[in-house]
């Protein structure tokens, strides 16, 4: 880590009633990286980031932002760090307009609003002018990152971002936030999308039964799973299943009824059953080489939690 620390959590613990939410948390996110955090239900992730936003006080541990304790120096926080809860309510007859211009009064220099309606899908059609109350969710969703966006802040905190978006919207926002990442701003993104994560997050923090499992970059992460590619084909002559196993780098091989062979294993092993193929002259139908993905990694260190 080369750039300073724009927040650092360090031996975070919160317990409510007796149940521990998180138990032992500690990570660094670097100023003007997208840090990710990922985590089953429950695991305690959103209690970890309204730590970070000052909006829950630790039982143990520290917790800064760019030097400062959110609790304690909330103010200062607040002025540097916007953030994007994963419920929120306005008042019901505030329009969108009301609400942005609102909140843009809160800062000293505000990003234009007009910018981020734009971008947000807000400004189409009479949006501006629709009352919270009668927004769809994605809508309400839309304008709640608006409002973490317009004190123009150097961090800021993405609690399920793209919840309730559709396909197209989610894509625009993620694009929204690659352009705010490229400004210098700092994002701590907690999401349940695998797609979004490896799309976005420069490093990830897996968090299951409150604690940190693995934090790396995506693809770190994805090198740790524990079957990195999957070959499959359908040969056009009988293979030997010893000789399949003993591939370097094998885990499993499956043969389903029509023929067709599933190798599960690595890089190496897709070599291998080249080579193994051109030494036997055997001609491989429907050939297919899937690599591993940020999911795949994520229910191996959370054994499965979220199937």
């Amino acid at each position: 880590m080369t750039k300073t620390p724009m927040m650092e959590v360090t031996g975070l613990r919160k317990a409510y009633g007796g149940r521990t939410a998180v138990a032992d948390v500690s990570f660094t996110v670097a100023e003007g990286e997208v840090f990710g955090i990922l985590g089953p239900n429950g695991a305690g992730k959103t209690t970890t980031v309204e730590c970070v936003e000052g909006l829950r006080t630790p039982d143990a541990g520290t917790v800064r932002v760019a030097g400062l304790d959110p609790v304690t120096h909330h103010d200062e926080v607040t002025r540097v760090l916007g953030a994007q809860l994963q419920q929120s309510e306005l008042q019901p007859k505030i329009t969108v307009r009301e609400a942005l211009e609102l909140y843009a009064s809160f800062h000293e220099r505000p990003a234009d609003w007009r910018v981020l309606a734009e971008r947000l899908g807000l400004a189409e059609g009479r949006v501006l002018t629709t009352r919270f109350a009668k927004l769809s969710g994605g809508q309400k969703q839309r304008l709640s990152i608006a409002l973490a966006l317009i004190g123009d802040p150097r961090a800021v905190v993405l609690d399920e971002l793209t919840t309730g978006l559709d396909p197209r919207a989610r894509r625009e926002t993620w694009e929204l936030i690659e352009d705010v990442r490229d400004s210098g701003v700092t994002v701590l993104l907690v999401t349940h999308f695998m797609e979004e994560a490896q799309r976005l997050c420069d490093r990830v923090a897996v968090i299951d039964q409150g604690r940190v499992a693995a934090l790396d970059t995506p693809a770190g992460l994805i090198r740790r799973a524990t079957v990195s590619t999957v070959i499959s084909f359908t040969p056009s002559a009988p293979l030997d299943d010893r000789e399949l196993a003993a591939l370097p780098g094998a885990v499993s091989v499956r043969t389903a009824d029509d023929g067709g062979i599933a190798i599960e294993g690595t890089d190496e092993t897709v070599n291998a059953v080249v080579s193994l193929l051109a030494r036997h002259r055997i001609t491989a139908r429907r050939l297919r080489v899937t690599e591993a993905t940020l999911d795949d990694a994520y229910l191996a260190l959370t054994n499965g939690a979220d199937r």
